[in-house]
């Protein structure tokens, strides 16, 4: 712009140029006159090309209050408009060491409380078993039993029916009869119906608990002699249930085998004080 304004516009460049490079003793009037001609319009120009430059660097630094607050009011536009959007979450960086052990400590959790859950319900589940189990076992093993462990009071009894201890007593609706395995007896109280093969001497198994005496309870019992072993324990059998499905030599193989383990050590015992007499 500025190179475009050092030239007059009304000016041949080729008269100019002529005037400048001619022969300076020919037309040294005319010369003269286009040269201060010539500077008159290049002031002027000068002047002009000053002024508009001026202006055009100055109008700028006038507007720039102007700039700043368009620029000020469109930055407030934005944080204002993007102040109430919801920025998304940055995702954090995932320390895969640690979610790995959290895994496995929440896993191995999970295992111990199951563990622990089964084998509780198994533990239920047996000691449920067990009481309800109910052993076959001689007089003498059920008052040794009962004896170690109160808590255990409930058999299933097998053992020869004692000769001449069946008896009703009046006041009781009870009966009464005594089971022994040849060491030891023990009273039987039963209400009911006796089976059909029931029989004094032969064998009996009968189902109840080992309960020890009171004072009440050893009035009620029969005052029999043959019962007075049974009467001088602790404890007596309270029959639920009598069982002699089979026949009269019905008796479970451990009952009948302690049995005849007994009776041996009595004939031995015998067979020994008729010796020594």
């Amino acid at each position: 712009m500025a190179c475009h304004g050092l030239a007059p516009p009304n000016i041949n460049m080729a008269n100019l140029r002529g005037l400048l490079y001619s022969d300076p003793l020919k037309n040294e009037k005319t010369q003269k006159k286009y040269a201060a001609r010539l500077s008159l319009r290049l002031r002027s120009h000068l002047l002009r090309t000053t002024t508009t430059t001026a202006t055009l660097m100055l109008s700028p630094v006038k507007s720039s209050p102007s700039i700043l607050s368009n620029e000020l009011s469109l930055s407030s536009f934005r944080f204002f408009s993007t102040a109430t959007r919801r920025h998304p979450s940055r995702h954090k960086t995932v320390d895969i060491g640690a979610r790995a052990r959290q895994l496995q400590t929440r896993r191995l959790w999970t295992y111990a409380l199951t563990f622990s859950c089964i084998a509780g319900f198994v533990v239920i589940v047996l000691n449920s078993f067990q009481d309800q189990l109910v052993f076959y076992v001689t007089p003498t093993d059920a008052l040794e039993k009962y004896a170690a462990n109160p808590s255990k009071t409930k058999f299933r009894l097998g053992g020869l029916v004692l000769e001449g201890s069946v008896v009703h007593p009046a006041s009781s609706p009870e009966m009464e009869f005594v089971i022994t395995d040849l060491v030891t007896d023990i009273l039987v109280k039963y209400q009911g119906s006796l089976p059909d093969l029931f029989r004094e001497g032969h064998s009996v198994v009968v189902e109840g608990f080992v309960k020890p005496f009171t004072e009440e309870s050893r009035k009620e019992v029969s005052a029999k002699s043959v019962s007075g072993k049974a009467r001088s324990g602790d404890c007596y059998f309270s029959a639920t249930e009598v069982l002699a499905k089979h026949d009269e030599k019905y008796m479970p193989q451990e009952v009948a085998a302690q049995i005849e383990k007994n009776k041996k050590k009595i004939e031995e015992a015998g067979q020994e004080g008729l010796k020594a007499s």
